[in-house]
């Protein structure tokens, strides 16, 4: 097709035309329950990260908000408009990095979507069997645009990604017509185009802030285009367009498969591309003593060395940003104490001698026996060079809770129950476990919601 119907580019047509062929009952047992357990893992991160500072920030920004069809800021009773509960929601799902990722020829957090679905879901009380098709759609577009262009390297971010594919979840929920789902998407992405600077250097809150504003754009954009309001026609082909920003590519949606069963759950709350240097630290530290550690060198593939070892500031980390995107504090933290979590990275820790003392011990290289298996896997090899000339090594491929080493189900659960157990009491804990691995069943999500409520 050389025209696209109604006026719109063909790339518009197409992901539009995507979007309205999805249905729950196309999908199968497997790929809802992957979202079952992927909406779980999302509220365990937000509410584990329910009284971190920047979290209590998105808080009292949605606080200011109100409507007559309201939204439920997860862990809180506070309602506020579909968008704020969105950001809100979304910073704090994010703010941790322990929430779910994608590795392509660029990569992201495509549960950064489910806050805005969920938020707009809400607020019109639709069923769990909608909320999943719609997540299910949302990460299909958003992952597989991963998989077809990298435009962080040209310099944009990775909620570039998050604004296509949430707001066709969002239409979708809102059962909004060929023509409103064209709007919206235009409405989405022309405004709200994110630049890669917020992952470079000294990294600060809004790190994990920009694919929360990401869905709350889309919910906005998505409500617009139902109200009336129309968008660029060629916002992707056209003059000024995203093909003549970023170059023409080719964008395969997938067929006869669904990407949310090939994204990877984290274990620890890190970048991603650190997890497997983690997990080999942690093995070796079993092998050798702290204060018998002369040097480490860290072999991993090119993304990660950029992401995580390619700055001064990965060496000398200002705040909690730049710390858990940093290779050689996190292998420190590692091997200095046995474990990685987000005790790891308070004040006096990242002030802690013993910290800079081991981080001068660390270097880090890119690899090309690894660059090969990325992005498939997320390899690193952690080499350890003892006092006495002894050296030890460890690679990993796979990292625990990727795709090819899942988190089995019990232990996802166990993932809610640690990091809601602060919020919500044990009774609590298991009865939302419950209606959420029956999700497909739930005839207005809005009660689901209003249950995490502490």
């Amino acid at each position: 097709m050389d025209q696209a119907q109604e006026g719109w580019d063909k790339t518009t047509d197409t992901l539009v035309g995507f979007a309205q062929r999805s249905s729950y009952a196309s999908l199968s047992p497997e790929v809802v329950h992957a979202v079952k357990l992927r909406v779980i893992d999302c509220f365990a991160s937000a509410l584990g990260a329910y009284d971190n500072p920047t979290s209590e920030l998105a808080r009292k920004v949605a606080a200011r908000s109100r409507t007559d069809h309201p939204s439920t800021v997860w862990g809180s009773n506070l309602q506020t408009t579909p968008e704020a509960a969105a950001f809100a929601n979304g910073v704090m799902t994010r703010v941790l990095d322990i929430s779910d990722t994608y590795l392509g020829k660029s990569r992201g957090h495509p549960s950064d979507m489910i806050s805005g679905i969920l938020a707009l879901a809400e607020s019109v009380r639709a069923d769990g069997k909608a909320v999943i098709n719609a997540i299910t759609l949302a990460y299909d577009v958003y992952c597989s645009f991963c998989d077809a262009i990298d435009v962080n390297s040209k310099g944009w971010d990775q909620p570039v990604y998050g604004v296509l594919g949430c707001v066709l979840g969002i239409a979708h929920v809102l059962s909004l017509t060929r023509e409103q789902t064209a709007n919206a998407v235009a409405l989405a992405l022309a405004p709200n185009m994110s630049l890669a600077q917020a992952r470079r250097g000294n990294l600060s809150n809004w790190k994990g802030c920009a694919g929360a504003n990401a869905s709350r754009n889309t919910v906005f954009a998505a409500q617009l285009a139902q109200d009336g309001f129309t968008g660029p026609t060629a916002v992707f082909e056209g003059h000024g367009g995203l093909w003549e920003v970023i170059g023409r590519h080719d964008w395969p949606l997938p067929s006869g498969t669904h990407l949310i069963t090939q994204t990877h759950l984290k274990c620890l709350p890190i970048c991603y591309h650190g997890q497997s240097a983690v997990f080999a630290a942690l093995d070796l530290r079993k092998q050798v003593a702290v204060s018998d550690i002369d040097a480490v060198m860290v072999d991993g593939y090119k993304a990660a060395h950029m992401m995580m070892g390619n700055d001064p500031t990965r060496w000398a980390p200002a705040t909690r940003e730049t710390a858990d995107h940093s290779m050689p504090y996190v292998v420190a933290a590692a091997l200095l104490d046995g474990a990685v979590t987000d005790a790891s990275f308070t004040p006096a820790k990242m002030t802690d001698p013993a910290m800079a003392a081991m981080m001068a011990k660390i270097k880090m290289q890119s690899d090309a026996g690894l660059e090969k298996f990325y992005p498939e896997g997320a390899p690193a090899r952690v080499n350890i060079r003892t006092k006495a000339g002894q050296t030890l090594s460890k690679e990993v491929i796979y990292p625990r809770g990727h795709a090819k080493n899942p988190l089995p189900e019990p232990d996802v659960l166990a993932k809610f129950h640690e990091f809601t157990a602060p919020r919500l009491d044990a009774a609590r804990r298991s009865e939302l476990i419950n209606t959420l691995l029956n999700l497909d069943q739930v005839d207005d999500i809005a009660a689901v919601i209003r249950r995490l409520a502490a």
